[in-house]
Order: structure tokens, then C-alpha cells, then sequence
């Protein structure tokens, strides 16, 4: 049983910025395990932070926690036009992930936002919120745990679900649909497929593809995913992602292109590659969990 003297020394490591940023993203992912309001308390702190990336990914956990009490600072994230859009854009696909019909008006409102990011994520959480009504609850448990922002189409055909996923003229729901279809399918063809999505829609579309293609973690798609993250005109979300992603896959090209990215001049890219170079030591040391601020807290392996 986790104390709560525990929780708070992990949430005081989360929050203090002369921690190094792996430090606090690890006590982050541990929170999010741990849940409870006490770890929600700490992770909603970390949102006066400067970093970006941070607070992308606290909004990130506080959404894959699926705790309705989480909503009302999510929902402050959103509205708060001074947060950078990759963050109010994860604040409100959080929203959609823990599923609460409460905020679909909110989610409607901020569909027309004028920054496309935030607008087309609140357009994505209200088709998944309207799904879960129609279809009563969560979609059936995959080979992957995430709280995904669209339900996997029930196509199984890799070639139709790269055609869906590539066609620029369906709803941005419908490609969604088929990029989870594709990860979970697996395997090189698949990867590949979903590689593409690297060049073609919206940055959000293209970020949620380097997003799949992390978890997918197949070798097949380094060179595309180092391309993207050497593309100094994308957008930095874009990048961000695509660095997460090789530290995730964590074969030496991997380690080659986040090196080289390590002082890019974009500060949300340089602190994505400082993170995937830590996950990129993590698995090819296959230790046992990233979220260890628990093993930190009492002196375990680092």
C-alpha cells in the first residue's frame, strides 16, 4: 500500500524544476499509476511549469487516468488561451478520454477555436463522447492500454485501412478510426502504412501518427520518423512526438537521430529527444518499469 507520505515526495519531485526533466516525467508516469486524488493534486500543481512538453504529458496522464475529478483543471487548461496549443490540445483530448457526456458542450464550443490544433482534438473528443453514448461504454480492450482518442475501425484489411487512413476527404474521426485499426493490427505492412500518414493532413493528424507509431515500436518506420523529426519546418508537436516515438522503438538509428536533435533550437524537440534518449536507455536495458519514483524514492537501481 502506497502512503500518502509517498505520493507527495513523488508529486514534490514532479513539481520542483532543478529536478532533470527525466526525473520528473518518471515521477509523472508514477502518479499516474498510483492515481487517486492525491496524485491528481500533484499533476494539476505542474501545470504553472514553463516547460510545454510537460505539461502535454500532464494533461496526457490526467486524461489516461479516466478520474472525472480531473475535469475541472483540464477544463481550465482548455480555456486558458495563455497554455501553448499543444498543450490546451491535450487538455482537451483529455477531456474526451475520460469520457465524462458532462463536458460536450464545452467540447462543441471550443471545436471552433481558432487555433486548428485545439479545434480539430475538440471536434475528435466529441465524436468519441457521442460514440460512447451510442454504443454504451468504452470499446473492447486491445493489445495496447491507452485511452485512444478514436475507437479502432472494425476493417481488418491492412491495404483498405491505409486507403482510409490516407484519404484526405473523410472525416478526420474516420482516419483516426483507421490508424488504431492499424496499430493494432501490427506487423511491417502496417507500420508502414501508417509512416505515410508522416506527409499528408493536419499537424495533429501527423503528431497522432508518430504518437501510434511509439507505441507500435516496429523498426520498420525509423527512417520515416527520423525524417520528421529532422524536418526543422514541422511542427514542433509533430517533431515532438516523432522523438518520442524512437526512444520508444530503441534501435541504434534511433539513438543516432535523437543525438542529433539533442540541442535542436526548439525547445519542446531538444526536451522530447532528452526524454526519448532516457526511454531509448530504459528499453535496451529492458528494466523492469519506467514509472519507478517509488524504486527511486527508496533507493532502488536507477
Amino acid at each position: 500500500m502506497v502512503t500518502e507520505q509517498e505520493v507527495d515526495a513523488i508529486g514534490q519531485m514532479l513539481v520542483d524544476p532543478k529536478q532533470p526533466l527525466q526525473a520528473r516525467f518518471r515521477a509523472l508516469f508514477t502518479l499516474r499509476g498510483l492515481g487517486g486524488p492525491g496524485a491528481i493534486a500533484w499533476i494539476s500543481q505542474a501545470f504553472a511549469d514553463d516547460s510545454a512538453l510537460l505539461k502535454h504529458e500532464l494533461a496526457y496522464c490526467l486524461g489516461q487516468m479516466q478520474d472525472a475529478r480531473a475535469i475541472p483543471v483540464l477544463v481550465d487548461v482548455l480555456q486558458d488561451t495563455r497554455q501553448e496549443p499543444m498543450v490546451r490540445h491535450e487538455a482537451g483530448e483529455a477531456l474526451g478520454a475520460i469520457g465524462d457526456p458532462e463536458v460536450l458542450e464545452l467540447l462543441k464550443q471550443y471545436s471552433s477555436d481558432p487555433v486548428i490544433e485545439v479545434a480539430e482534438t475538440c471536434q475528435l473528443a466529441v465524436r468519441r463522447l457521442e460514440w460512447l453514448q451510442q454504443h454504451g461504454g468504452e470499446p473492447t480492450a486491445g493489445p495496447y492500454l491507452s485511452v485512444d482518442p478514436a475507437p479502432p475501425a472494425e476493417e481488418r484489411d491492412v491495404g483498405r485501412l491505409r486507403e482510409a487512413l490516407l484519404d484526405e476527404s473523410r472525416p478526420l474521426f474516420e482516419r483516426y478510426r483507421a490508424m488504431f485499426a492499424l496499430r493494432n493490427a501490427g506487423g511491417e505492412e502496417a507500420a508502414l502504412a501508417l509512416a505515410e500518414g508522416l506527409h499528408c493532413g493536419s499537424a495533429l493528424f501527423r503528431h497522432e501518427v508518430g504518437y501510434v507509431l511509439g507505441q507500435l515500436q516496429h523498426e520498420a518506420a525509423v527512417p520515416q520518423l527520423a525524417a520528421a523529426l529532422a524536418r526543422c519546418a514541422e511542427n514542433p508537436m509533430v517533431r515532438h512526438e516523432c522523438a518520442e516515438a524512437l526512444g520508444a522503438i530503441a534501435r541504434p538509428a534511433c539513438l543516432a537521430a535523437l543525438q542529433a536533435h539533442a540541442d535542436d533550437p526548439e525547445r519542446v524537440v531538444r526536451e522530447s529527444c532528452e526524454v526519448a534518449l532516457d526511454m531509448y536507455e530504459h528499453e535496451t536495458r529492458r528494466a523492469f518499469q519506467y514509472a519507478d519514483g517509488l524504486e527511486q524514492l527508496h533507493g532502488g537501481p536507477s
